[in-house]
């Protein structure tokens, strides 16, 4: 008996935000998101509040990644600007940042105090691993879109070799596979 063709699924509907909106949005990961907010900016953009698809998100990331300056700022001032201009850019890096300065701000005179103490320094190095599954899990998730095409799998595998194995600078390495990703990409499409 042949089977029914199978519909596809619609895209999700993606939503104009207002300032308000990209404000708390922000705000909301700088306090979540302490210390390693790309997953947080991830899942709060592209799965609750559907501002960008996940294809939008990777594309917007990786421009941000080859700017000069932090990741997440950059991604919050393209989101701000893609959104609502400039203005939208301004509400969207305040939105990111009040919460982590003041939380800064009061950690850096908790540590100054207590600093010296041997349970704080194995508290540090319970974070630096957490954080570091927040990196591999975001790592995977940007990662997704990629499953059906080999050539950018092999882009982003000869990318990790080059920066995390064999250590070489990541401004050469990005000026490199940059045109390189975008030429084998557009030859050998999805």
């Amino acid at each position: 008996m042949p089977e029914a063709p199978t519909v596809p699924t619609p895209a999700p509907e993606l939503s104009a935000p207002g300032l308000a909106s990209l404000f708390v949005g922000f705000f909301g990961i700088g306090i979540v998101g302490f210390g390693g907010v790309l997953p947080w900016a991830r899942r709060m953009m592209v799965d609750q509040r559907r501002w960008v698809s996940s294809a939008e998100f990777n594309d917007m990331l990786a421009l941000c990644q080859f700017l000069p300056g932090p990741n997440v700022i950059n991604l919050s001032i393209a989101m701000g600007a893609r959104a609502r201009g400039v203005v939208g850019s301004l509400v969207c890096v305040l939105g990111l940042l009040v919460a982590p300065m003041m939380i800064v701000i009061g950690l850096g005179g908790l540590y100054q105090r207590y600093g010296g103490i041997p349970i704080v320094a194995h508290g540090f190095a319970g974070l630096a691993a957490a954080a570091s599954g927040l990196v591999v899990a975001m790592a995977v998730k940007i990662a997704s879109p990629l499953q059906r095409h080999w050539a950018g799998i092999v882009i982003a595998l000869v990318a990790f070799a080059a920066i995390a194995l064999l250590r070489l600078p990541l401004l050469p390495t990005m000026v490199i596979m940059a045109p390189l990703s975008i030429l084998i990409c557009r030859r050998f499409p999805a």
